[in-house]
């Protein structure tokens, strides 16, 4: 009893518990502004500069919002396993990958939040050095704004989610205002080099040169956010929610207002401001564009706004996931804040800013090997269990999520299979790993794996017992017993 007890206790981290409905903080407006913070990013203007080099801006901007209503679908749709049960992203993978099996895939998308965790610090960091040498020519020593800028963002998240919350609705006014000034900047700035910015392209094609480009542009728009395509539960679960409510768009209303129009707003713009960064110096990053068009204090307050908005976008997409991940893995020991250093920590050693020259090919490699996840995720979810899941199991070590030994062995040849052949037809990777992975996983898992493991809510798919919030239910798991206590209905 007592290793029972111990092996269960791994899997009922505090943090990884499910959240209750009187815990979900974070309304339309939160997340609203988190996306806001979120869209803007130094890598996301990388994507536009890429564009412009073959195609002129008004294709790049078209394919940009393809790409971002897209991975926003996925995104809304794979948000409402966190709507729907208040489960985190590695939990629910406990599912589609086994108790076990669930780290690997897992933290294959934490090191990846880790790398944009590292790369954005980094872009922060070289702003607030620049901003410093403006107010005092001596200074130069970008490492340490690094180690700086790291630690004020990692106190900020162990601070909790709705610290993070907060920081996004102060900052998002902000940024908007800032990135405003930023695109006149570098438009006039362009216009001055008898640039048309509508109509500029670097090495103009034609033909399918151009169509393959504008896919590029969607596919690593889509690729950009893969790694939230998937573990958007980890933030969904802290969305409010009516109970009793079976309308699937009212219930994820949160989440369809954010993802579906707040990301393809900004991140639209944002490829813009990358582009004329693009045309103005030749480079997609601003902060070098702006250190040739803007100069003093208004230098140091477009600056301002490059330091916010990757702040604002490490702790929401990069930092509580990846987070919640390492806290699964390392077990019930390792509390949420000290995951969180965690992610600081792996995503310096890696140093992403090394691979930023090839950032649109890291992005379509991203976009590959995470979409078969998110794939598999949906499929799992909406097709086979019909959004019913057996929380309870999920926090079992020898309950229905055992499979062999601990691991869902079609999980790893859908994703396996799928990634691959993504990885090898990378224009199109994102939908290629999302479609084949699903698929991979559908026929398998229906027609052979479920029949040898049995899941109790696809062999009676009852509302009573298997949903959440659509019942009116908050899943209680009592921590100290070997088995999961009932859940509160009410």
């Amino acid at each position: 009893m007592g290793k029972t007890n111990k092996n269960n206790a791994y899997l009922k981290s505090p943090d990884l518990l499910p959240i209750g409905h009187n815990e979900r903080k974070i309304g339309i407006m939160g997340f609203f502004a988190m996306w806001v913070g979120m869209a803007i990013l130094l890598a996301t203007f990388d994507i536009g500069a890429s564009g412009v080099q073959g195609i002129s801006l008004p294709w790049v901007i078209l394919a940009t919002i393809i790409g971002c209503i897209a991975i926003g679908t996925i995104v809304s749709i794979v948000g409402d396993i966190g709507v729907e049960h208040g489960l985190s992203f590695p939990v629910y993978m406990r599912a589609p990958f086994g108790i076990v099996g669930t780290h690997i895939p897992s933290v294959a998308r934490a090191v990846t939040a880790s790398f944009w965790f590292g790369l954005n610090t980094y872009f922060g960091s070289t702003a607030i050095n620049s901003i410093i040498h403006t107010i005092n020519s001596g200074f130069d020593n970008w490492v340490l704004c690094y180690v700086v800028f790291a630690l004020v963002q990692l106190i900020n998240t162990a601070s909790g989610i709705k610290w993070v919350e907060r920081f996004a609705d102060f900052a998002a006014p902000i940024i908007i205002v800032l990135s405003l000034i930023i695109y006149q900047t570098l438009t006039t700035a362009a216009i001055e080099q008898g640039k048309d910015v509508w109509a500029w392209a670097e090495s103009p094609i034609t033909g399918g040169a151009a169509v393959t480009a504008f896919m590029i542009v969607i596919f690593a728009n889509m690729g950009f956010w893969a790694t939230l395509g998937c573990d958007i539960p980890t933030i969904s679960r802290f969305f409010k929610a009516p109970k009793f409510e079976r309308n699937w768009f009212k219930r994820n209303r949160t989440n369809l207002i954010g993802s579906l129009i707040a990301m393809p707003l900004t991140e639209t713009f944002m490829i813009m401001i990358g582009a004329s960064a693009l045309m103005v110096a030749g480079t997609s990053n601003p902060v070098i564009a702006l250190q040739e068009t803007a100069s003093g204090w208004m230098l140091a307050m477009l600056l301002l706004m490059i330091v916010l908005t990757q702040w604002s976008t490490n702790t929401a997409a990069n930092i509580i996931p990846a987070a919640a991940i390492f806290s699964n893995v390392l077990g019930p020991k390792v509390s949420n804040v000290i995951a969180v250093f965690v992610v600081g920590i792996v995503g310096t050693i890696i140093q992403p800013w090394s691979v930023y020259e090839i950032l649109t090919t890291a992005l379509l490699f991203f976009g590959a090997v995470l979409s078969a996840i998110s794939g598999i995720l949906v499929v799992d979810y909406y097709l086979l269990r019909k959004r019913r899941v057996n929380v309870q199991e999920l926090y079992r070590n020898d309950g229905q999520f055992k499979f062999h030994g601990g691991v869902n062995i079609v999980g790893f040849i859908a994703w396996v299979v799928g990634g691959a052949v993504a990885i090898l037809i990378m224009d199109y990777s994102f939908i290629v790993g999302f479609v084949i992975a699903g698929a991979i996983y559908y026929f398998l898992a229906k027609y052979w794996y479920f029949k040898k493991f049995p899941q109790a809510e696809i062999e009676d798919p009852s509302d009573d017992k298997y949903l959440g919030i659509t019942v009116g239910r908050d899943w209680v798991i009592d921590e100290e017993q070997g088995d999961g206590q009932e859940d509160v209905v009410g």
